[in-house]
């Protein structure tokens, strides 16, 4: 029987480059947890190309740079982060298409990226964010923020103008089936699973307004708005529900 003799420096090369790939990721946790995107990507960065194929590490590089969109000044910056990120999203779903993560971070990048898309393009995105997040529901159901980007989709969908309604029964083959009524269940799941995330009480408020349901939609957002902020992207949550607020009072 033969055995396969490894060098010594074989082997104490690939211990030192999982410790270095550790303590990359550890450090870029830190700054992840302080909305520190930058600083996260340059150790997250470094860890991945010790370790391409780790899905969990996609999901935070892709997380690093949904967020950072909010600190660039220029739409073509913005725009190339965001499709930055769902490609860091879309590694991540090949590699652990099982797992509840990769998915929803599909959806949270599409949803950054929406806004600068065109308008057949955003129809293709809403397919998209809709099987994603639904996947992720499935898989995880007690994932809040799978909830949330559910609910997302199906008050966008059903608050949708007529051309852009052409264009979805074009894309989709006939209009998905989405409401105001059912994104209120979607939010109010995420409040139970997370009463402590702001954005899912703020959207549910807005989702009351979209509905002229005026004076519980005033309630919902006020109480959103004298939340603390916890997340990087709070204060622009914030200000959304704000500008529903002046509309509507």
């Amino acid at each position: 029987m033969k055995f396969l003799i490894i060098p010594i420096v074989w082997i104490v090369a690939a211990i030192s480059a999982y410790a270095d790939y550790e303590s990359l990721v550890a450090e870029g946790d830190v700054h992840d947890k302080k909305a520190e995107t930058e600083l996260a990507l340059k150790f997250y960065l470094p860890a991945e190309k010790l370790e391409p194929n780790h899905a969990d590490l996609l999901v935070k590089i892709a997380r690093q740079y949904a967020l950072r969109v909010s600190d660039l000044p220029k739409d073509a910056d913005k725009i190339k982060s965001c499709r930055t990120a769902l490609v860091y999203a879309e590694r991540s779903a090949k590699l652990a298409p099982e797992e509840c993560d990769p998915h929803l971070s599909i959806a949270i990048c599409l949803g950054k990226l929406t806004p600068f898309l065109s308008g057949n393009e955003k129809i293709e995105a809403s397919r998209r964010i809709k099987e994603s997040a639904e996947r992720a529901v499935k898989i995880d159901p007690k994932n809040d923020y799978a909830w949330h980007l559910l609910g997302r989709w199906h008050q966008a969908l059903a608050n949708i103008g007529g051309g852009t309604r052409t264009l979805a029964k074009l894309i989709y083959g006939g209009l998905p089936a989405a409401s105001n009524a059912e994104a209120i269940v979607c939010f109010k799941k995420a409040i139970t699973l997370n009463p402590k995330r702001l954005i899912h009480v703020v959207e549910l408020g807005r989702t009351y307004a979209m509905m002229g349901q005026t004076e519980e939609a005033k309630k919902i957002i006020r109480q959103g708005l004298a939340m603390p902020n916890r997340e990087k992207d709070d204060p622009e949550t914030k200000q959304r529900g704000q500008k529903t607020l002046d509309e509507i009072s």
